[in-house]
């Protein structure tokens, strides 16, 4: 849908509470945000029980039922999960995804509130949820007739609420103080190919693997378990976040020179993490003009160039990393460093000689 105002998931509850009392409401958004607990988390604080019915696995007489004859007359009863006597949530998940037959089922119990002659409890709810056709998720196109029917809410994915979330629902620690670091990571866009991509739902599915595995995992198993659930680009630096963890091993000590690049091959995850790290330090502590830099940044930008020699001479890929231009090729980093850097590296190298 062109033009979306998105809400992130703390602002869902108040919406609902006064929208979809009155509405039924449809909530977009990427696979694995969160859709499907909000609106059960919802329910429950209404003290109503949450009935689910998930589009790609209905027919239509699985809303509508099958005719019976009553009284010398046939009529459609539809199932017992529907056909409450008590006020409930219906939520209506993948319903975009449903086939043309199944959205037209929905049409009666989202506009009038009913199917046949049975007729949802006063104070029941409707809510819908799908994926968006941009995320590489099936999603069929919803007739204009159904579309003006519902109420629309986006969802956007949100790190700070998502850790607000994780700090009382035993989220590993590891995921809870890396993605403090690197919020960025929560989500990523859903990939063109078959291949796992970062999501709140994937972080949580790594949080239960590393709780089961317990504090004997060894770094081969941590990277399956890793590159099995998130981004490849996130996997990396969650690995190499854990490395730290493990062996106190941080960006201040090779800043201050307490320490230096890991060189090995199998520590190459920590040494791209380090870089990343190291790269936002730059973007942070160093000023857009030169003549704003105090005497203690100067000396820390002297220092950042020697540091990029020495990671050069380990992987000048990983090097490259550091003073990269961002997504929209504009440099990141201030001209006055990139230009020095650029001018004194050959000095610093032939120091190192």
């Amino acid at each position: 849908m062109q033009g979306a105002v998105t809400v992130s998931p703390s602002q869902v509850p108040e919406l609902l509470l006064n929208l979809a009392t009155v509405r039924p409401v449809f909530l977009w958004g990427a696979p694995g945000i969160g859709k499907s607990s909000l609106v059960r988390e919802f329910a429950d604080s209404l003290a109503l029980d949450c009935v689910s019915l998930i589009g790609t696995q209905l027919a239509p007489e699985d809303l509508i039922g099958v005719p019976q004859i009553v009284d010398g007359r046939s009529r459609f009863c539809p199932p017992e999960t529907i056909a409450r006597d008590e006020p409930y949530c219906l939520f209506l998940d993948e319903l975009n995804a449903a086939t043309p037959d199944v959205q037209k089922a929905f049409y009666s119990l989202i506009l009038d509130r009913r199917i046949g002659s049975y007729e949802l409890p006063p104070g029941s709810i409707v809510i819908g949820a799908g994926n968006r056709a941009t995320d590489n998720a099936l999603a069929r196109p919803m007739a204009s007739a159904l579309v003006n029917r519902l109420a629309h809410v986006h969802l956007r994915a949100s790190a700070a609420d998502w850790l607000v979330w994780a700090a009382g629902a035993g989220i590993h620690p590891w995921i809870t103080d890396h993605l403090t670091d690197r919020p960025d990571h929560l989500w990523s866009a859903p990939p063109k190919t078959e291949e796992p991509f970062s999501t709140p739902r994937a972080w949580h599915m790594l949080s239960d693997a590393l709780h089961s595995f317990g504090p004997a995992l060894d770094e081969e198993t941590l990277k399956v378990l890793a590159y099995g659930t998130l981004t490849p680009g996130h996997a990396t630096a969650f690995c190499g976040y854990v490395k730290i963890v493990r062996h106190s091993y941080g960006l201040e000590a090779i800043l201050k020179g307490d320490a230096s690049w890991p060189r090995r091959i199998e520590d190459r995850d920590l040494l791209y993490y380090l870089a990343d790290s190291f790269r936002g330090r730059l973007i942070k502590d160093l000023p857009a003009q030169r003549e704003h830099a105090s005497p203690a940044v100067r000396q820390m930008a002297y220092r950042a160039k020697s540091l990029l020699v020495q990671l050069a001479e380990i992987s000048v890929e990983v090097a490259q990393t550091v003073i990269a231009d961002g997504d929209d090729d504009n440099p990141v980093l201030p001209s006055w460093f990139l230009l020095e850097a650029a001018r004194d590296m050959p000095r610093l190298v032939e120091a190192r000689r």
